[in-house]
Formats: structure tokens, sequence, C-alpha cells
């Protein structure tokens, strides 16, 4: 059976998690491990949502009553309604199992855990997930803010046009913007919805690796394919294909996403068949396309290919009407998760958010709340809310080109974070390797 989607293991048993990690690398396409369920939400900034989650039950010495489990489980549910969760616990109290049930959990295992049985607990698990998807249907609510400012209004009513074709999209905009929110609603009103999205990070894919993950592999490929693996154009048939940041493809590998892209087939690495692919395709980038075919850094005949229909998403210092209304958004998201009494903004606050430049856009908005709902009182004042100075100024931070806020914001990033890369990607919401690119082409370190 192919491998297909991903697994989340969160175990405090470093020697379990990596034999799950080896056993279900045969079953699933990625399986990600966690030692403590701390560190969860912060890395759901980095990482897509999983398929499945395994969740232990315990993670303090001593302590075998099940209640961090659930208690995890809750802000997981929270986080992710609807990705399933299955309890792993080796203590198979029954009234456990019932609480953990009746709090949203799919299924519960026990440890020492029969090996068939896992996996075919966390193939259902995964499964379900898929069989949901396809029952949703457009009238279902999407927790999407769409925002009262004209700038808004204008790029929904594009939307609303565009959705239901099968045209080429491409999303242009800032960091931070939400490109890959809008990529899924546009899935979500397109005829395709009742199948899957699926997301490939351009910006992340190694040269080595391209073909394989874009158009997979035969088993013997090369020296690590031990079974045939379908790639992300044939997952996606059917559905659409969503390719962010497809301005940092190499150029030499360009040709051969367009000859994919025009004739619709592919061919799996160590293979002679092509296979056809049925995709809608949309594309999202921060990088000024037609600049860099001038410059001949990207194909002219692959930007026109993907460029059929073209979306920019507004920076939020632009529609500035949306920035309090999505705040409060974000503060009951935020109160709920982490359990904290009725939160809102003060006064002072409100007017330091409205002088702010956002320079990061929405992701920094919700980073910045977040912190805040975290480590704030019940009222949230300007105090509790840390500014650069020099993005206090939006009349002045008007005249600074994208290339110039890109490069502070980042720059910004690693002073704050002492050097760290991994917490300066994370705080940034991109890959390592965007990261790099990024710190390459600014001459930063």
């Amino acid at each position: 059976m192919a491998k297909k989607g991903t697994v989340f293991i969160i175990d405090d048993n470093k020697s379990i998690l990596k034999t799950l990690e080896l056993l279900l690398s045969e079953h699933f396409q990625r399986v990600i491990t966690l030692s403590s369920p701390e560190s969860f939400p912060a890395m759901l900034h980095e990482i897509k949502s999983p398929d499945v989650i395994l969740l232990d039950m315990n993670f303090s010495a001593g302590i075998n009553n099940g209640n961090e489990g659930l208690f995890w489980l809750n802000r997981i549910k929270t986080l992710l309604p609807n990705t399933p969760v299955v309890l792993f616990t080796a203590y198979a109290y029954i009234d456990l199992a019932v609480a953990g049930i009746k709090a949203g959990a799919y299924d519960f295992i026990t440890k020492p855990w029969d090996n068939d049985k896992l996996i075919e607990t966390l193939r259902n698990a995964r499964d379900s997930r898929s069989s949901g998807s396809k029952r949703k249907t457009k009238e279902e609510p999407r927790p999407v803010f769409r925002g009262e400012s004209p700038a808004m209004k204008k790029l929904y009513e594009q939307i609303e046009k565009v959705a239901r074709t099968d045209a080429n999209i491409l999303i242009t905009g800032e960091n931070g913007t939400g490109k890959e929110v809008f990529a899924q609603e546009l899935h979500h009103l397109s005829q395709r919805s009742g199948h899957d999205l699926v997301t490939v990070d351009m910006g992340a894919i190694t040269e080595t690796l391209f073909e394989s993950e874009l158009f997979g592999h035969v088993k013997g490929a090369f020296t690590d394919a031990k079974s045939d693996r379908a790639g992300k154009f044939e997952v996606a048939s059917g559905g659409t294909l969503f390719m962010d940041e497809i301005g940092n493809l190499p150029f030499h590998l360009q040709a051969r996403l367009l000859t994919a892209l025009q004739r619709r087939k592919i061919i799996r690495v160590g293979s002679n068949t092509p296979i056809d692919v049925n995709i809608r395709l949309i594309c999202a980038t921060n990088c000024n396309l037609p600049e860099m075919v001038r410059k001949g850094t990207f194909r002219e005949d692959l930007y026109y290919r993907i460029n059929t229909i073209s979306l920019e998403i507004p920076p939020l210092r632009q529609r500035r009407e949306d920035i309090l209304p999505m705040s409060e958004m974000f503060i009951e998201r935020y109160a709920a998760l982490y359990q904290k009494s009725p939160v809102r903004l003060g006064e002072s606050a409100i007017r330091k958010f409205m002088e702010y430049s956002w320079p990061g856009n929405v992701r920094e908005l919700q980073h910045t709340i977040e912190k805040a709902v975290i480590m704030g009182d019940s009222v949230l004042e300007a105090s509790d809310f840390q500014f650069p100075e020099e993005n206090l100024n939006v009349a002045e931070d008007a005249n600074r080109t994208l290339e110039e806020m890109e490069r502070d914001a980042i720059a910004n990033a690693i002073r704050t974070y002492d050097g760290n890369l991994s917490l300066v990607a994370q705080q940034l919401g991109i890959t390592r390797q965007t990261l790099y690119n990024k710190i390459k082409k600014f001459n930063l370190l």
C-alpha cells in the first residue's frame, strides 16, 4: 500500500519515538516526532497540519492519571478541530478511554502496542479525515477573516469570480499576508473542493529530490527508494496543487516543471510510463516575478503558464480597518487555547496597533497577540507590546520598497534571536531553506 499523509507523534519516551518513526515511515509519507507537547503550538507555525496525531497521555514522572493527555487533547482539538487524535498510554483505564473519546479523541491505543493494530488505527484515523473533507460543502463555515476594508472587498470579488474555474492562479503579496489561507479559500470555493488540496513549498525542496517530490519514484530508482511513491502531482490529481514560494525555484528546474504543466503528464523517477494528472494549479510568491523575468532568473513561458489570473494580497498597513477586528479574532482564539479569562485590548494598545506599520503583516499580528495573551492580563495595554521604534512611523514606512522591508524584518529577527536561525525562521513563518536563501540574497551574515 502506498505511503500517504503525515503522522505526528508526541511522547516523552525518546526510544518509543525512534521505534515508531522507523515503524510508521513505511506507511506514512512523513513522520514527525516531539518529546514534549509544550512545543506543539509553536511548531504549527513551521509545519503543515498533520493528518493524524498520536498523543501520549502522561508526560510528568510519577503521574499516570492521564490528565495531561486530556489537557493537551483539548488544546490540540481547539487548534486543529478536524485532525484526528489517537491517545497512547501504558495505563488502560476504561474511564480514561471514555473521557478521551468524549473529549474528541478518535481512538485509544495501549502500550505495549501491537504493530498491526497501531498501524491500522492510525491509517483509519488518517482516512477518516480525508473522508470527512470530501463531505464538506460550500456552505460549511470557514475560519477565514474576510475583512471590511475596500482592498479586501475588492480581493474577494475577484476570488468569487475565479474560484469555480480551473484557471491557474498566481497569488502575490508580502510575507505574512496569508497567501496560503487564500489558496485554501480558492480551493474550498472551487468545484474541486471534494478532493484534496496538496501543498508543496518550492523553497524547501532540495534540488536532488525535486523530481521525486513532485513526480514520485518507483522502487529501486535510487538508493533510498525502498517502495513506489506517488509525487505531489499524482496525490493532487482531481483536486488542487498549491505551489508556495514558486519564485524560489532554481532556474534550471523550471523547465521540468513547465513540461509537466504543459502536458499534464508526469513520469515517476526510474519509470518510463507517463501518468495523466488532472490538477488545478495555484501558485504563490512574495517575489517580483516580472522583474525576475526581465533579469533572466525566471522563465517567461513558465510565468505566463502559472499566471492566468493574478491575485495580489494587500499588506496589513494598506487595510488598517481590518487590524482591530482581526486582533479581536486572534485574542478570542488564543484566550480559548490557553484557557485565559476574557481578554481585550485597552485604549493605549489600540492606539499603538493603529500607529504600527506591521511589516510582518497578519502573521506578525497573530504572533504578537498570542505572546501577549500568554503573558498578559485580562486587559492588554500598550506596555504589553514591544515594537521596533523604526516601524511605528507609518508614513516613513510607506516610502520603503518591499525588498527593504523584507530585509529589515529578517535582520531584526536575527538580532532579536541572537542568530538562532531556527527561531528566526519560526518567527517569520518560513522554512530554514527559504531563510538561508534570503540571508544570501540580502548578504545579512
